[in-house]
């Protein structure tokens, strides 16, 4: 920041300078297309040898002096003034780089003064042909100094070949300066007519009235062809990046992009119904109403050519908050704040951070954001977030959507901003750490006769721990459905798998019978699955309780879609609820082994850190209607989508309606990004260097539900990072294989994201969401004790060969002794340390995977002495 600047808070830099701007431009475009206005008047005048025309004109002169040059030339000062304070390094830029265009320019300006008062105090006085000479001079100084200042402007919005060559000619003559002085000069014709019509209302006689108004509506309607189709070549002129701002990739400019096209047909409109015979006293009010109009008009394009630049004052040298192109990592490097001696301070402690951040905001923000005031007001646009979500959106900033420059500072800057921005400016408190999870009384464990026992049942949750978005009224993309399986095996020397003749079934806890009583779901369902659903019914038609499905294939009972929550009916939160899994024999009903499993379920997706709104149940868990209803407020207007609507009309969507996910078998709309790498690819560009899982999901270790139970998490103290990767290296994984289908917005998405655990974005292996997944035996060669940690970028083509749907050499699932995935034996569960270890316990009195430390005579009635399941399986491993 080599220049102070005026803080306006409660207008932003960018208010004084747009109200400013767009009262000149219009007077400006009226200075020229009017100055040709006067000319062809008085000529006009003297074809008919009308005096009343020519007197007419040379009252329209003098209020034509009065306005351009008054008004404009206060205008024009005022642009000066306020763009020097406000933005003086972009003003020092274009003075440096043009000051010979400025010079030029104003002398055509001076040219247009004396000529102007000479044209008007010498009416009647000059003879016709020099008077009309002195007014063609007018025009002529008018129309240059339009074709100085287009060119400038332009240069701001579309500077060409300059940023290489720095030649004044390849910023003046810049890639729209043609399209653009063509599109001006027909704007500049149109309202000289608008301002026609303001004295012609006004004139007294009759029928001269009546001919000039008509006369002012023909300047108004003949341009009006030739300006759109001028219009249409600016567009197609623009670079990429500008166009797809003002076509609406800024969502910012879409209204007024509308409006532009709605006061173009009102204007239209508006010059036929002034061209029609009626009383002075309804053409006068209409005349200074389309006066307005055009203003808006002016308004409307000069909004979305600024708008248009964004995140640039200067596109692609200078961002709109005046710090260089390309030296944002070296402001990084340093900080933003030692990088001025304007800053008050020089670097963010415990003690300033508050104070410093609102340094931070003042240089970095302030150009476009007011604080409380009318333009992009800071406080709204960042009610929602918290710490944790604003430190992430200001990491996003010029990543996916690029109206906004990059931030520039250190990771203490950022959070120095973020805490200037939630605290101060939306007072909001630092959130507190969740709740410490209740003490639950231990599950019973069911009674196991080592000795006489025939049967051993063994349960698992496939998934480890079953995510539900419970925001049903307004969207879902996790339903009720976990996944309960099971195995029977037959003790004996040689154990045996039992498929036939039995039957298994599973029994909920008391207290989980009523989840209809907890969510919406059910009453929705048939907007968000298509069809009626009974109450406690899950759309894959099971109950809480009911018979598991033979599985041949894998010799597994299967119960796939219990609709369990979180949520009791005592209106408590508990995400381990306990079933009860029993095996009859299918003809006489004998019970042959029962069996407890914990079905982990979680509401716990942490949406509210950036999209506003608290926990919904307990302030520990679960996604309130004030979440998703931002959620959805941010899709819409992100991707041009009604779902809000739709919602409030009762018919919410499930996300996978339109974006596949092979976690429901749903195909979507096969041209979109699958729903995890929509969700993941999109949050990567926020939440770079951060550990998203820790904000998003329930496994990090300060969660309430706390899904990383397993030992990996527990006793080798891996994490997410690991198995998935970083935030980051999991978006890639999953975009590079959307991008090779085929699908545009991967790359985009990908552009700015970088690895962390590879060198480079070639290194990643791509994967499809669900089914490829890490290689257990990428760390356990040939299943030995681990040989490191990391198995990041090596997956198992699934679904056959996951973790979650592998067997041994003998036909038992893996899950089945070692554990359900992220919570493999021993496990350990902070709501009560047997939860995860009800099947070890009862079979072998220790938390262990299940035959481990020596103890195969769980399955095995004689000793075991060659390694029948998998290698290394004696070596308790």
């Amino acid at each position: 920041m080599n220049f102070p600047i005026w803080d306006l808070q409660w207008a932003g830099g960018g208010l004084l300078i747009a109200m400013i701007s767009v009262f000149h431009v219009y007077i400006a475009h009226f200075a020229v297309g009017g100055g040709l206005f006067l000319v062809l008047t008085e000529l006009l005048a003297y074809r008919r040898q009308s005096p009343e025309i020519l007197a007419y004109a040379k009252r329209h002169t003098r209020f034509f002096l009065l306005v351009t040059m008054v008004l404009g030339g206060i205008t024009g000062v005022g642009i000066w003034f306020i763009i020097s304070l406000v933005a003086p390094a972009a003003t020092s830029s274009l003075i440096h780089t043009f000051v010979f265009g400025w010079a030029i320019e104003w002398v055509f300006f001076l040219g247009e003064i004396v000529s102007l008062l000479i044209y008007y105090y010498t009416f009647g006085r000059m003879g016709r042909r020099n008077h009309l000479a002195m007014g063609w001079i007018y025009f002529f100084f008018g129309w240059m100094s339009l074709f100085m200042i287009n060119g400038i402007i332009g240069f701001m919005l579309t500077p060409g070949d300059w940023p290489a060559t720095r030649s004044f000619w390849d910023g003046f003559f810049n890639p729209t300066f043609w399209p653009a002085l063509a599109f001006r000069t027909f704007i500049a014709v149109m309202f000289a007519g608008l301002y026609g019509f303001v004295t012609a209302t006004w004139e007294k006689d009759a029928p001269t009235r009546e001919a000039m108004v008509r006369y002012s509506a023909l300047w108004l309607l003949l341009p009006f062809a030739l300006l759109l189709l001028s219009g249409w070549w600016y567009i197609q002129v623009l670079p990429a990046g500008p166009k797809a701002m003002i076509l609406g990739a800024n969502p910012e400019i879409v209204p007024f992009l509308e409006g532009f096209v709605q006061i173009s047909a009102i204007l239209f409109v508006g010059g036929l119904i002034m061209a029609i015979k009626m009383p002075a006293t309804v053409k006068r009010p209409m005349a200074v109403a389309l006066l307005v109009v055009g203003l808006m008009y002016m308004g409307c394009f000069e909004w979305m050519r600024e708008a248009g630049r964004r995140p640039y004052l200067i596109h692609g040298h200078m961002y709109s908050n005046a710090i260089l192109a390309g030296t944002e990592d070296a402001i990084a490097a340093q900080g933003f704040l030692a990088t001025s001696g304007w800053n008050r301070y020089q670097e963010v402690t415990p003690e300033n951070a508050v104070e410093a951040g609102r340094e931070i905001f003042r240089g970095q923000c302030s150009s476009c954001h007011s604080i409380g005031g009318p333009l992009n007001d800071i406080k709204p646009l960042t009610a929602a977030f918290d710490q944790f979500g604003m430190e992430s959106m200001i990491r996003g900033m010029g990543t996916v959507h690029a109206y906004m420059p990059r931030f520039a500072g250190t990771a203490r800057e950022r959070e120095a901003l973020a805490s200037f921005i939630v605290q101060k400016l939306n007072s909001r408190t630092p959130a507190a750490d969740p709740p410490a999870p209740p003490a639950l009384a231990g599950p019973e464990i069911p009674p196991f006769d080592a000795e006489n026992g025939e049967y051993v049942l063994l349960a698992w949750c496939t998934l480890g721990e079953k995510c539900i978005s419970d925001c049903d009224a307004h969207f879902s993309f996790l339903p009720p459905g976990s996944v309960l399986t099971a195995q029977l095996v037959r003790r004996d020397p040689r154990p045996e798998i039992v498929t036939q003749g039995v039957k298994i079934s599973y029994i909920p806890p008391a207290g989980f019978e009523n989840p209809s009583k907890h969510v919406d779901f059910w009453k929705y369902a048939p907007s968000l699955v298509g069809k009626e659903l009974p109450e406690n019914v899950s759309a894959k038609g099971l109950g809480l309780s009911g018979d598991m499905k033979l599985n041949e294939k894998n010799l597994t009972f299967v119960a796939d879609g219990i609709p369990v929550l979180p949520y009791t009916d005592d209106g408590g939160v508990n995400p381990y609820p306990v079933f009860t899994i029993e095996a009859r024999d299918a003809a006489s009903g004998e019970l042959l082994a029962t069996t407890r499993v914990v079905a982990p379920v979680s509401t716990e997706i942490g949406c509210k850190h950036c999209h506003g709104g608290e926990w919904r149940r307990d302030d520990v868990t679960g996604i309130s209607a004030a979440t998703a209803s931002d959620v959805l407020a941010r899709h819409d207007r992100r991707h041009k989508t009604d779902l809000q609507a739709q919602a409030a009309s009762g018919r919410p969507v499930l996300c996978q309606s339109c974006h596949p996910d092979p976690l429901l078998n749903a195909a979507g709309r096969p041209e979109l990004l699958n729903l995890p790498t929509a969700i993941h690819g999109f949050h990567a560009n926020y939440m770079t260097g951060m550990e998203g899982a820790q904000a998003c999901r329930a496994c990090h270790p300060e969660s309430f539900t706390r899904c990383a139970r397993g030992v990996h998490a527990t006793q080798a103290g891996l994490t997410c990072v690991n198995c998935h990767g970083t935030m980051e290296d999991h978006a890639l994984s999953l975009l590079k294989a959307e991008k090779e289908a085929g699908k545009a917005k991967a790359e985009r998405l990908m552009r700015h994201v970088r690895p962390r655990l590879v060198a480079t974005v070639d290194e990643i292996v791509p994967r499809q969401p669900w089914k490829d997944e890490p290689e257990c035996l990428t760390c356990h060669v040939d299943f030995a004790p681990p040989q490191g940690d990391q198995a990041f970028n090596q997956w198992v083509r699934g679904p056959e060969g996951l973790y979650r749907t592998r067997t041994d050499d003998a036909g038992l699932m893996c899950e089945a002794c070692h554990g359900p995935t992220h919570a493999e034996y021993p496990a350990v569960n902070p709501f009560h340390p047997d939860l995860d270890a009800i099947q070890p316990l009862q079979y072998q009195g220790a938390p262990g995977p299940i035959g481990s430390g020596g103890n195969c005579a769980v399955c095995h009635t004689e000793e075991m002495l060659d390694e029948f399941h998998h290698p290394n399986i004696l070596g308790g491993n």
